[in-house]
């Protein structure tokens, strides 16, 4: 046999070869990066969920009749008698 003969098998043997190792490892990449997804979907998940939570309390908090009422008995606010208004002169 001729040594260019078996010099064409081999090459093509080893393509395939790489070339079936290029793809064990796209794979494997793969799997990784969709794991990785799965786990920042679950996270996007939580922190919605925590963010409609927070906007809640924060329009519970901000509620004009809470806020009025922690005004009159906490801080002993009132509403003035006369209403009086200051002009700012330059």
């Amino acid at each position: 046999m001729k040594r260019g003969a078996l010099l064409i098998p081999l090459s093509l043997i080893i393509a395939i070869v790489v070339s079936a190792l290029a793809v064990v490892r796209t794979k494997h990449e793969n799997r990784g990066l969709v794991t990785e997804l799965e786990g920042l979907r679950s996270d996007r998940e939580r922190l919605d969920m925590e963010w409609a939570q927070l906007q809640l309390e924060e329009a519970t908090l901000a509620n004009n009749n809470r806020v009025e009422r922690i005004a009159r008995n906490q801080l002993g606010m009132t509403e003035p008698n006369d209403y009086v208004i200051v002009e700012d002169k330059p």
